[in-house]
């Protein structure tokens, strides 16, 4: 059916895994030029390429359903390696001197983690949906806000859809991802000082 292959689609080109690669280098590029982006590169890696990595071994060895990890009890493992990768990631940036922006970026990955994960023990919350709406806060707050946070309300209601049409998600767990995603990241840029 083209709903469900659309919604497919959306699932994959816009998964947690690759907004949270592709994210800090495009901050950093739009905020410090090249400089910012190679800051952003070694985020990406630490934050998206160590979890992307655990998924995929799990995946291949058959632990895993797929890399969007639709059975809720299979989360604790890669959830784990997330927040390894983003605590490591924050260490080594703030202990090398990156911008101020990119640490308040991966401090806002590590908060939302802080919440989300308690949660997806009990109740499967979307990890799309918490993604992509700190993603365009994020983005709003570098780029011009309103085009951006009207694009981007767009984008993340797309992305609800495609989770609740796929039957990975209800319309509540997508709402509730999209909230704590939202808050946490414009609560964690506020706390660093950027609104």
């Amino acid at each position: 059916m083209m709903s469900d292959r659309l919604a497919r689609g959306v699932t994959d080109l816009l998964a947690p895994q690759v907004l949270v690669i592709s994210m800090p280098p495009a901050i950093g590029l739009v905020a410090q030029g090249w400089t910012g982006a190679a800051w952003g590169l070694v985020a990406s890696v630490l934050c998206g390429g160590v979890p992307a990595a655990v998924i995929a071994a799990g995946v291949r060895s058959g632990r895993l359903d797929s890399h969007h990890i639709v059975d809720r009890a299979s989360r604790p493992g890669p959830l784990l390696a997330a927040v390894a990768g983003v605590l490591g990631a924050l260490v080594l940036l703030a202990w090398l001197g990156a911008p101020r922006l990119l640490l308040a970026a991966v401090t806002a990955m590590l908060a939302a983690l802080a919440v989300t994960i308690p949660v997806t023990f009990r109740w499967k919350i979307s990890f799309h949906a918490a993604v992509c709406a700190g993603t365009v806060v994020v983005l709003a707050y570098v780029l011009p806000a309103v085009p951006v946070l009207l694009a981007g309300a767009a984008v993340v209601a797309l992305v609800c859809w495609a989770r609740v049409r796929l039957a990975h998600h209800t319309p509540a767990q997508v709402a509730a991802g999209t909230a704590v995603g939202a808050l946490v990241t414009w609560a964690t840029l506020a706390a660093f000082g950027m609104e």
